[in-house]
C-alpha cells in the first residue's frame, strides 16, 4: 500500500503569487521605518488656560525707612568706640571719639592768645583814659583780639568734630572700625536708625521705568527665604535716573511683618498687568511672533500676538483657537514642512 505524505507541495506558480502579494507589505514596512527614522522627534502639547502676569524684574536692597550714616568730617585716629551694634541711642549721644590732641592743642593755643589780648586791651584802655598812650595802640589790640576770637571759634569746630554724635533716636544698626584704627573723611563708621518699618530700594532699567507706577503690586523673593514670596507695593520713583548704569531708583514699601533684615539683597517683580484666565503656550515654542505647531505630521508656524512673557510660559493674546498642537520645545534647525514624530 502506498503511503500518503502529510507535507504540502507548493508549485512554482503558487510561490511566485505569494511573493508578489507579500512584496507591497514589505515595501510599506520599509517606507514606514524610513519615514520614522527621518522624522524629527518633538514634544506636542495643547494650549492651556491659566493666569498670566506681566512684570518688570529688578534687584534691590532692604533698608530701614529711617536710617542715617555717620562719618568723620576730618581724618583722625579712632580713640574710643562708645556705642556698638544694637545699642539704643538718643539724638546727640556720643557714638565714638576721635583723637583730639592736635585739635585740642590748637584750641588751647588760641585760647591763651585770646586771654592775653583781653588783658592787654583792658590795660591799654586805662592808659588811654589817663592820656598816657594814643588811641591807635588800643585800636590795634582790639583788632588782634577780634581776630583771635574768630580763630578760636573756628578751631572749636574741628574739636567738636572729633566726637561722632547720633543724628536721630534709634539703635546702632551697624558699627565699623575699632579704637586705634585710622578713620578717613567720609568713611561711614555708624548706621543709626530703626529696624522697622523696612523698605526696598530697587534699580529699574530705564527701558521699563514708564511701566512702573506708584501703587503697583510687587512680589519679592530673597535667597535667604527659598520658596517664600512677600508682597509689597511701589511707593516712590526717583525723577532723576543714573545715566551711567541707565536705571532709576524705585522704593518699595513692605508689610510690617516682612521677615527680612536690613542689607539683604532681593529680587523683585513689579506687576504691571495680571490676567486670571489667558491662553498660555511654552515660551520656547514662540520665535518672535511665530508659534511652532504640528499639523498632519508636519512642522508649521502661525502668526500670533504675544502678551506677558515668563520663563516657562508665554501669554497669547490672539491667533489661537485652543485646538492647536503646539511644539513645546522646537529643536535647533527645525524647518517648515519637516516631518515630525511625537515623543
Amino acid at each position: 500500500m502506498r503511503e500518503h505524505s502529510n507535507n504540502l507541495l507548493m508549485t512554482p506558480n503558487l510561490s511566485r503569487r505569494l511573493l508578489w502579494l507579500a512584496l507591497p507589505v514589505v515595501i510599506l514596512a520599509v517606507a514606514a521605518i524610513a519615514y520614522t527614522r527621518n522624522a524629527v522627534k518633538v514634544s506636542i502639547v495643547a494650549p492651556e488656560r491659566g493666569a498670566a502676569v506681566e512684570a518688570v524684574y529688578a534687584t534691590g536692597v532692604v533698608e530701614p525707612v529711617l536710617m542715617a550714616k555717620v562719618a568723620p568730617l576730618t581724618a583722625a585716629r579712632i580713640a574710643e568706640i562708645v556705642k556698638r551694634d544694637g545699642d539704643a541711642v538718643k539724638k546727640g549721644d556720643v557714638l565714638a571719639r576721635l583723637d583730639d590732641r592736635e585739635a585740642a592743642g590748637r584750641s588751647s593755643e588760641l585760647a591763651a592768645r585770646r586771654d592775653y589780648l583781653q588783658r592787654e586791651k583792658a590795660r591799654q584802655e586805662k592808659l588811654v583814659q589817663q592820656n598816657f598812650i594814643s588811641r591807635a595802640g588800643l585800636d590795634k589790640i582790639e583788632s588782634d583780639l577780634a581776630q583771635a576770637q574768630a580763630q578760636l571759634a573756628a578751631a572749636g569746630r574741628p574739636l567738636a568734630e572729633t566726637r561722632l554724635l547720633a543724628p536721630t533716636d534709634g539703635i546702632v544698626l551697624r558699627q565699623d572700625g575699632e579704637a586705634g584704627e585710622m578713620a578717613t573723611v567720609g568713611q561711614v563708621l555708624f548706621w543709626v536708625g530703626n529696624p522697622s518699618p523696612l523698605r526696598i530700594s530697587a534699580d529699574v532699567d530705564e527701558e521699563d521705568i514708564f511701566k512702573v507706577k506708584p501703587g503697583l503690586k510687587v512680589l519679592v523673593k530673597a535667597d535667604a527665604l527659598p520658596g517664600k514670596v512677600i508682597e509689597g507695593h511701589v511707593s516712590e520713583i526717583t525723577e532723576k535716573g543714573d545715566s551711567i548704569n541707565k536705571n532709576y531708583r524705585v522704593r518699595i514699601t513692605l508689610p510690617d511683618n516682612a521677615p527680612l533684615k536690613t542689607g539683604m539683597t532681593v529680587e523683585v517683580n513689579l506687576v504691571v498687568r495680571e490676567v486670571p484666565d489667558a491662553w498660555l503656550v511654552p515660551a520656547r515654542s514662540l520665535v518672535g511672533s511665530k508659534l511652532w505647531l504640528e499639523r498632519d505630521g508636519r512642522a508649521e508656524q502661525v502668526e500670533v500676538k504675544a502678551g506677558a512673557k515668563g520663563q516657562a510660559k508665554t501669554e497669547v493674546l490672539s491667533g489661537l483657537s485652543g485646538n492647536e498642537r503646539v511644539i513645546a520645545d522646537p529643536p535647533p534647525g527645525l524647518k517648515l514642512g519637516d516631518r515630525l514624530r511625537a515623543n
